[in-house]
């Protein structure tokens, strides 16, 4: 059996003037890295886009993050029984077995991470009476949704519910240094009379980027949890996501919806390596302009660097569009996700964990 096998996922992504991380002051999200200011777009953003791309693209099932779970249950409960009269009790007192306390106005003390499946299972105790309450404590942990696998799951009431997270998303930080603009906009009241002023007066701040965005998914975990078929797919959804997914902050003012410059995917079988170093020192702009050619380079040169010098090449590579031929030969993004899809589940053949 595999004692270790990663996917890696880097991406080059150049946006227009945007705003679509913003802080607690309204400004773009930056971060300092080699001395120097840089855009950023965090991984809780992008990781709420993935899950929504997940609900939209993929018939895998998608857990719920809410505070109304207690809802959820009730709805699973009226599936089973349509003339229970008790099912907002019988829900809440389920949810009770796990030490997860809901009440009518602000629901669980906490967002609650669950799945159809968990909910309907939970339902289903409720329904037959059960009061065992490691009955209930299986039924939330027994098929959990593939991206309650990816990214985890935290109870705090009760840590035997806990899932370790499959996959991990870096902060994308763009490959050059970064001075954030303001937008000065105005306007109009339409039933004014008077034409002189403006109804209202503002700024925007943003920035523009090429990004770098790094994940790896460890596919022995989602294996453990959900099974290899399950998991060769899960791994190609989580890749699509990733690859065309986008956080949609300040997206009507700025249409800055783009697609990857270029993209590099590996399959390795000692440990995760994000590649960021090929940007710690701030990318210059090419000889006919800007910096998406220029970040295809680095991000070549020092991955081969690393891998002659400290970490084994991988045991598989792809890459789509242009710039990176050094690493692995070009080809689509269907393609590449259908080859990584085969490759990783050749490689959970005959290595099913036990």
């Amino acid at each position: 059996m595999k004692k270790r096998l990663y996917v890696d996922f880097h991406v080059l992504q150049t946006v227009p003037p945007s705003c679509i991380n913003r802080d607690d002051t309204g400004s773009p999200k930056t971060a300092m890295y080699g001395g120097v200011l840089r855009a950023r777009v965090s991984s809780q953003a992008w990781k709420h886009a993935m899950r929504e791309d997940f609900a939209e693209n993929t018939p895998l099932d998608v857990g719920k993050r809410t505070k109304k779970a207690a809802e959820l249950v009730k709805e699973q409960i009226l599936a089973l029984d349509p003339e229970q009269k008790k099912a907002d009790k019988m829900a809440k007192d389920a949810l009770k077995h796990v030490n997860i306390t809901s009440n009518d106005k602000k629901g669980t003390d906490a967002l609650v991470f669950i799945s159809s499946a968990q909910a309907k299972a939970l339902a289903e105790l409720a329904v037959e009476g059960c009061t065992n309450d490691e009955k209930y404590e299986e039924a939330m942990i027994k098929n959990p949704s593939a991206d309650m696998v990816l990214f985890g799951r935290m109870v705090a009431q009760k840590a035997s519910l806990n899932y370790d997270a499959a996959a991990q998303v870096a902060h994308s930080i763009s490959t050059h240094a970064v001075k954030n603009e303001y937008d000065y906009f105005t306007a109009v009241d339409d039933c004014q009379t008077d034409s002189t002023g403006a109804g209202h007066l503002g700024t925007v701040e943003y920035n523009s980027s090429t990004l770098y965005r790094y994940a790896t998914v460890n596919v022995l975990e989602l294996a453990e949890q959900l099974g290899a078929e399950q998991a060769a797919e899960t791994v190609r959804a989580f890749g699509e996501a990733f690859l065309f997914s986008m956080p949609t902050g300040k997206q009507n003012t700025f249409a800055n919806r783009t697609l990857p410059d270029a993209v590099y995917v590996t399959i390795r079988e000692d440990q995760p390596v994000n590649l960021c170093g090929a940007f710690e020192r701030a990318v210059s702009r090419g000889e006919q302009g800007g910096y998406a050619e220029a970040s295809k380079a680095a991000l070549a040169q020092y991955a081969q660097q690393v891998y002659a010098s400290f970490a084994e090449a991988p045991a598989q590579s792809f890459t789509v569009g242009g710039g990176l031929e050094a690493l692995a030969p070009a080809q689509t993004a269907k393609a590449m996700l259908d080859a990584l899809e085969k490759a990783v589940r050749d490689a959970l053949s005959g290595n099913e964990v036990e």
